[in-house]
């Protein structure tokens, strides 16, 4: 798929709205994750331009997954970061090997029930773990502000939410209501429709910038404290900044473990990035098909130079190719774009980026979980029979109390029974 410049503008407008959704993320998965801050961003940016320039997708956005939080952990704690790092190439070269191979076939087995149920869920998680934040809930920074998990083992779904409310923050609500209302406004109003070099995302966080400067000039009880805000590594110098880089162990590549670590991250983004270019397709307004095979290169391309060059593992990500396709991208350009703004920002501009409150991007991310969980959805697979209403629901329930992939597994081994049940009753109706 060649790279096309014909929707420049909206795609530039979109990358933009993308790299607002996903810097924090960047930040808050390496830091979940036990890495350094700055190997999210690492991730990021080679998601988007390289892993963007060699993707067949067109609406498709890569970075650090929330999926991998759990295994990334724990292969940094056993093995070490630059051993870490050995892995993360391993896991990139299986995946270039797979790709090579035509093994990116597999995705076009999975049903429309289970990719919607995927998606409801997904979208039902966003909101759970953003609504917190947009009332200004960070008691522990690091430990749960920038924790984008799908589920916590040791909280029930709903505990979080009502724990919230008693550090609720009149400065961060304020904010978080004002976003959603310009965001809204930016798609409903016709005048403010009609304005197509800024988009609502983007209108909302500068607003939210100039609410916590007023905040902070007449009331400074409603200011965002800079724990809410988001916090981007800043180097006082060149070396400094270089200095954040880390390379991989060569004798990493040696040790049995470190292939193992390597072998699962394979096998795990690799599936997790089937089912996020899938689901994409589905959410692209033009209906076009994506090649598994080339994204499984561009995946693996893209995770040998973020393992070379200190960063995490990536895949392709829902969140962000979500907000992608909620913000009027037509191609890939889109990806890359967001990608160039990770990389512009560490450079550049840490310091204004640093004043975005999180409140703000918790609203883009809400009523992106409002899109993705929307009723419609509901009543089409409703609609559509038990045969896909039950493999769908399913999945809802499994993925947002368990996981992503056991999710999808388990609303896969449901529809599998089902239609298997259905066709032995359909038999035994014939003779």
């Amino acid at each position: 798929m060649k790279l096309t410049t014909k929707y420049f503008k909206v795609d530039l407008l979109a990358g933009l709205v993308v790299f607002l959704v996903a810097l924090p993320l960047c930040l808050g998965i390496a830091v979940a994750s036990g890495a350094p801050p700055f190997a999210g961003i690492i991730s990021g940016v080679i998601g988007g331009i390289a892993v963007g320039y060699l993707s067949n997708s067109n609406v498709s956005v890569s970075g650090p997954a929330a999926g991998l939080i759990a295994i990334i952990l724990v292969a940094i704690t056993d093995l070490g970061y630059q051993h870490f790092l050995s892995a993360v190439i391993i896991a990139g070269a299986i995946q270039l090997i797979l790709g090579l191979v035509k093994a990116g076939g597999i995705s076009s087995y999975f049903p429309t029930s289970v990719i919607e149920g995927m998606l409801v869920a997904i979208g039902i998680i966003i909101i759970k773990k953003e609504l917190p934040h947009a009332i200004g809930y960070d008691v522990e920074h690091e430990g749960d502000f920038y924790s984008y998990q799908l589920i916590e083992a040791d909280k029930g779904f709903f505990t979080e939410l009502i724990h919230a409310f008693n550090f609720a923050h009149t400065g961060a609500i304020l904010v978080a209501i004002i976003s959603v209302a310009i965001i809204i406004a930016f798609n409903k109003v016709p005048a403010l429709k009609k304005i197509k070099t800024i988009p609502g995302a983007l209108a909302a966080v500068i607003a939210g910038i100039l609410l916590n400067e007023l905040f902070k000039a007449i009331v400074p009880a409603w200011e965002i404290k800079d724990e809410h805000l988001v916090l981007l590594p800043i180097a006082s110098s060149v070396d400094e900044f270089f200095g954040q880089f880390t390379f991989p162990a060569v004798a990493g590549f040696l040790q049995l473990k470190v292939w193992v670590v390597g072998i699962t991250i394979a096998i795990v983004a690799s599936i997790e990035t089937l089912l996020c270019l899938e689901a994409g397709d589905k959410m692209d307004p033009l209906k076009r098909i994506s090649n598994a095979n080339t994204e499984l290169k561009a995946q693996g391309v893209g995770n040998i130079i973020s393992g070379l060059l200190g960063g995490l593992p990536m895949t392709s990500v829902i969140v962000r190719t979500s907000a992608n396709v909620n913000a009027g991208a037509k191609t890939k350009l889109a990806a890359i774009v967001h990608g160039v703004f990770l990389l512009v920002s560490v450079l550049a501009i840490p310091a204004l980026l640093n004043k975005i409150p999180m409140a703000t991007l918790a609203a883009i991310l809400i009523l992106i979980g409002f899109k993705l969980a929307g009723i419609k959805t509901f009543r089409h697979m409703w609609h559509s029979g038990m045969q896909q209403f039950l493999p769908f629901i399913v999945t809802i329930l499994a993925v947002v109390f368990t996981d992503l992939l056991k999710g999808v597994a388990i609303g896969l081994a449901v529809s599998i029974v089902y239609n298997l049940i259905q066709n032995k009753k359909w038999k035994r109706a014939t003779l």
